[in-house]
């Protein structure tokens, strides 16, 4: 890790090219068709696959840094890339445990190809764990699914679409069914994501009408509940660790900006600058204490994935731990810079003022506040009991 330059893969050019770019989409509700572009042409699309498949080879805990990075110039173009590298990541996850499931997802991304996360439903708390999406086998080992996905992102430009539904007609029925789609008449997406932040997503509605998954692009069929199966640990793993690296890199930014405005504001009483205020100092040291606990504990969680390092059962509780931390910390972070930052940062066309709504999603994302302490509670006191 050390040797590692997130500037190979993210120049600052590119960077400032990116954060210029993010004002328009937030402001014009619209996607980053070119940091998209940029990004494919950079070979950022696959910096988690492998060399011999035709990617940058990079581990998870330098996917983190990099996203970090990203999401410090447009957090929405960074929450949006995630989720295609969240299907890069499993297929890694896999690849490492021996299982090229996933081997279509690694050739596929190399070649610029993009993956979009179709799991969410509105009301549906097991993530995961359940579907209110039909999965309806056909003769030849495929699927067709029916349902309602929300906050897919990459909506306009996906051309694959990773899935999951239950399956309750089989023989052995009921079974979550896990596959990918291509884009179809069979698949509509709404144009309803009209947003607080994170415009740039364009994580719109996506309606499956009977969309086909044919049965060598059904990966997983598995009981419905909590499963060891890697692929759900790869998902939950890669999906955790990722988002919290795009909240860490918002707060990262947060903290820049208060301190560029701490040194360039002076007071009018004392004619020296805010950042000789003991009060400022303060609370820009305070934003730094929280902020810098989070790289290292991402790195770490990032790494032990990477080795495959035996947690057992805390492994759910530490994922959903990171990034209950990250998101939580980087809204406090947001809140201090902008008090630093004075009234201008109230205003719509300021860079905080667009953090400030944008670190808000973080607390839609799966797993919620409620979800982590539940998680953690069970991994350290059992279950509840009867």
């Amino acid at each position: 890790m050390t040797s590692f330059d997130p500037a190979r893969f993210l120049p600052d050019d590119l960077l400032a090219r990116i954060r210029e770019r993010a004002a328009v989409h937030d402001r014009e509700n619209t996607f980053p068709h070119d940091d998209l572009d940029e990004l494919r042409a950079a070979g950022y699309l696959g910096i988690l696959v492998p060399r011999a498949q035709g990617g940058a080879g990079l581990g998870l805990a330098e996917a983190s840094l990099l996203q970090q990075r990203l999401a410090g110039a447009a957090p929405a173009t960074a929450l949006a890339v995630n989720m295609h590298l969240v299907w890069t990541g499993v297929a890694k996850v896999l690849r490492d445990r021996g299982l090229d499931d996933l081997a279509f997802v690694e050739e596929r991304a190399a070649a610029g190809e993009v993956f979009a996360f179709g799991i969410s439903e509105a009301g549906n708390d097991l993530v995961l764990f359940g579907s209110d999406t039909a999965a309806e086998p056909d003769a030849d080992g495929g699927y067709r699914f029916t349902g309602t996905k929300i906050f897919t992102s990459l909506s306009p430009v996906w051309t694959h679409l990773g899935v999951h539904g239950l399956d309750t007609t089989s023989a052995d029925a009921p079974k979550m069914v896990f596959a990918f789609l291509e884009r179809g008449d069979a698949i509509v997406a709404r144009d309803d994501w009209d947003t607080l932040g994170m415009r740039g997503t364009q994580s719109r509605t996506t309606e499956l009408r009977g969309a086909h998954a044919p049965a060598d692009r059904v990966i997983r069929r598995l009981a419905p509940g909590p499963q060891p199966d890697p692929l759900v640990f790869g998902i939950f793993a890669v999906f955790e660790i990722l988002l919290a690296s795009v909240y860490t890199g918002i707060a990262r930014r947060a903290l820049e900006l208060a301190v560029a405005a701490a040194t360039a504001r002076r007071s009018k009483k004392t004619g020296t600058v805010y950042a000789d205020d003991p009060d400022i100092r303060w609370r820009v040291a305070d934003m730094a204490l929280a902020y810098d606990a989070l790289p290292p504990q991402l790195a770490t969680l990032a790494n032990d994935v990477d080795s495959r390092a035996d947690h057992g059962g805390r492994w759910f509780s530490l994922l959903a731990g990171v990034k209950y931390r990250a998101v939580s910390m980087a809204k406090e972070v947001v809140d201090d810079a902008i008090l630093v930052g004075g009234g201008s940062a109230y205003f719509a066309h300021s860079e905080l003022s667009r953090l400030y709504r944008d670190v808000l999603a973080g607390m839609f994302h799966p797993s919620d506040a409620e979800s982590a302490h539940s998680t953690t509670a069970a991994a350290w006191l059992g279950p509840v009991t009867d």
